[in-house]
C-alpha cells in the first residue's frame, strides 16, 4: 500500500511546498534515508496543487516514491493465521495445543501451536514475526478446515485499535442478492400459515409452562386447538392429558449408546480404504513357512550380537530380499501411468490410539538386519507418541501389516492406495507336519499377499512368494 496521490505527502515540519520542492529527493536511496528521517512526517497537504510546476514536481516526487523500495514494504496490518496443510491428505484437523499466548511475541520459525493432522500430532511454525494478537480457534478444537483462520498476527507498533479494525472489517457479512429468497411480506399478512413455525407458536395462546412442556415432548400447539384455560388458553393440564392419551410404544428392552465423535485420522482412514476396496481390484495369495531355521538365526543373532530381533524384522528383509528378486511387484498405479519405484522402501503397518499409520523403512535392501531392527523400533515409538514426520510415513512402495502378536493365525489386508500390494503376516505355530515317515510338530507362519490385479499379474505374484518363502525359510541367503 503506498501513499495516497495528491492526498498525503512526507513533508518536513515548517517548510512550504515551494521549499520542498527544492529538495526534493533524486533517488531512491535518499527517498529511503528521507523516509526513514525522523525530521519527515506524513501530513495531509494543505490548499491544492494549482500550478503546472507544482502539479508536475509532485508527480516527479511520487514517481520516484512509487519506485522507492523503502514504500514497498508491508504496511502496518493484522495478519490473519491460517490452518496449514501439513499432509496431503489432509483437509481438516484438530488444533490440539496453543505453544504461546495472546500478546506474547513471536519470532518467525518459532514453533507456536501442535496440530494433529489425519496422521500424526506435528508442529506447527510460525512464518513471521510480530505479536499474537488474538486466539480465534481455541485448543482441542476438532474439524477446523484448512486455510481457515486460528488467529491475528500483530507487526510491531499495532495494537488494540488495528486489531478491532481489522476485526471489524474482516467480520463483516458478504452482501448477496436475497430477494429471491425474501418472503412477500403482504403474502405473509394474509397467509399467516407462510410464517415461521416459531412465529406460529408464538401467536397461539398458552401459559410459559405449557409451551415448556410442549417443547420438551416436540408437540405443535397449533394442532391442539382451543385450551381449557380462560379465553381458550392452552394450559399445563391440555398438555398433560395430551400426553397420558398417546399411545404406549413398548421397549423391546433398555439399552444405552454413545455418540463418538471422528477424529480426522480416522475419517481419512475410512474414506481411503472404502476407496481402495471399491476402485482397486484386489486378489490373495498365501503361503506357509518354516521356521526354524530363522527361529535358530535369531537365537544366534541375540547369544553373538546381543541384538534382539524379531520374525516381523526378518520378515521385513526378506520383503525388501524378494522385490530386489522380483521388481516388477515394486510399482505404484499412478491412474495414467505405472511407477516404477527405484527405490524399495517397506512401509510397516503400525496401530496407534486412533487408527493406523504406516512408517516407512527407506532402502530396506541395502539395510541389515540390525539396522532394520534399530529403525522399526524408533518408528514404532515415534508413532506412538504422534511424533512423525510427514516425510517418514509419506510414500512406501510396499507394506507389509503384522497381527501375529494378537494370535492371528492368518488374516488378508486391504491395499494402501497408490501402493500395489500389502503382505498380511500371522502368528508363529506351532503345527504337526510330516517329515520322511514321521509327524512331527514344526513351527509355521502363514503369510497372504494382497495385489493389485491392474499391475500386478497372478504368476508373477506367486515368484514374489517363492522368493519370499525361500528368504524366510532359509534366512541365510538373504543376511
Amino acid at each position: 500500500m503506498l501513499v495516497h496521490r495528491k492526498s498525503h505527502i512526507f513533508q518536513k515540519p515548517q517548510k512550504s511546498w515551494h521549499q520542498l520542492t527544492k529538495i526534493l529527493p533524486t533517488s531512491a536511496k535518499q527517498i529511503d534515508s528521507l523516509r526513514c528521517s525522523p525530521k519527515y512526517t506524513l501530513t495531509p497537504l494543505i490548499g491544492p496543487l494549482k500550478t503546472p510546476s507544482a502539479r508536475q514536481n509532485f508527480d516527479n516526487f511520487h514517481k520516484r516514491i512509487d519506485n522507492s523500495r523503502c514504500f514497498q514494504k508491508r504496511v502496518l496490518m493484522p495478519v490473519k493465521i491460517l490452518m496449514p496443510a501439513l499432509s496431503p491428505t489432509m483437509k481438516e484437523g484438530t488444533l490440539a495445543k496453543w505453544l504461546v499466548s495472546e500478546g506474547e511475541k513471536i519470532e518467525a520459525g518459532q514453533v507456536i501451536a501442535e496440530i494433529e493432522t489425519d496422521k500424526a500430532t506435528m508442529e506447527f511454525e510460525a512464518v513471521d514475526e510480530g505479536v499474537l494478537g488474538k486466539i480465534l480457534i481455541h485448543a482441542k478444537t476438532a474439524g477446523v478446515k484448512v486455510n481457515e483462520p486460528i488467529a491475528i498476527l500483530l507487526d510491531d507498533g499495532e495494537g488494540e485499535r488495528e486489531l478491532e479494525e481489522f476485526l471489524s472489517i474482516t467480520d463483516k457479512p458478504t452482501i448477496t442478492d436475497n430477494k429471491a429468497e425474501t418472503p412477500n411480506e403482504d403474502k405473509i399478512k394474509s397467509n399467516p400459515s407462510s410464517l415461521p413455525c416459531e412465529k406460529q407458536q408464538d401467536r397461539i395462546a398458552a401459559t410459559p409452562l405449557a409451551r415448556k412442556i410442549a417443547s420438551i415432548n416436540s408437540i405443535d400447539l397449533s394442532l391442539i386447538g382451543s385450551g381449557s384455560g380462560p379465553n381458550g388458553r392452552i394450559v399445563k393440564n391440555d398438555l398433560l392429558k395430551l400426553l397420558d392419551s398417546a399411545p404406549q410404544v413398548e421397549m423391546p428392552g433398555h439399552y444405552t449408546e454413545t455418540s463418538i465423535p471422528i477424529s480426522p485420522m480416522r475419517r481419512v482412514i475410512a474414506q481411503r480404504l472404502v476407496e481402495s476396496k471399491q476402485n482397486v481390484p484386489h486378489f490373495y495369495l498365501s503361503v506357509t513357512c518354516y521356521l526354524q531355521h530363522l527361529l535358530s538365526a535369531k537365537k544366534k543373532f541375540y547369544d553373538c550380537l546381543e541384538t534382539k530381533v524379531t520374525v516381523n524384522d526378518f520378515v521385513i528383509k526378506a520383503c525388501a530380499f524378494a522385490l530386489d528378486k522380483n521388481p516388477a511387484m515394486n510399482v505404484s498405479w499412478e491412474g495414467e501411468f505405472i511407477r516404477q519405484n527405484q527405490t524399495i522402501d517397506i512401509s510397516v503397518a503400525v496401530a496407534i490410539p486412533d487408527g493406523l499409520i504406516t512408517p516407512i523403512i527407506f532402502s530396506a535392501d541395502k539395510l541389515s538386519l540390525s539396522s532394520i531392527s534399530d529403525k522399526v523400533r524408533e518408528l514404532v515409538d515415534k508413532a506412538k507418541m504422534g511424533r512423525l514426520q510427514p516425510r517418514e510415513f509419506q510414500g512406501g512402495s510396499f507394506t507389509v501389516s503384522n497381527l501375529g502378536m494378537y494370535g492371528i493365525d492368518e488374516f488378508t489386508a486391504i491395499i494402501n492406495p497408490p501402493q500395489a500390494a500389502i503382505l498380511a503376516v500371522g502368528a508363529a505355530r506351532k503345527v504337526p507336519t510330516v517329515s520322511g515317515d514321521a509327524i512331527v510338530v514344526s513351527d509355521v507362519v502363514t503369510l497372504t499377499l494382497s495385489c493389485d490385479h491392474r499391475v500386478i499379474d497372478g504368476a508373477l505374484a506367486a515368484r514374489f512368494m517363492q522368493s519370499l518363502k525361500k528368504a524366510i525359510e532359509d534366512p541365510v541367503i538373504m543376511l
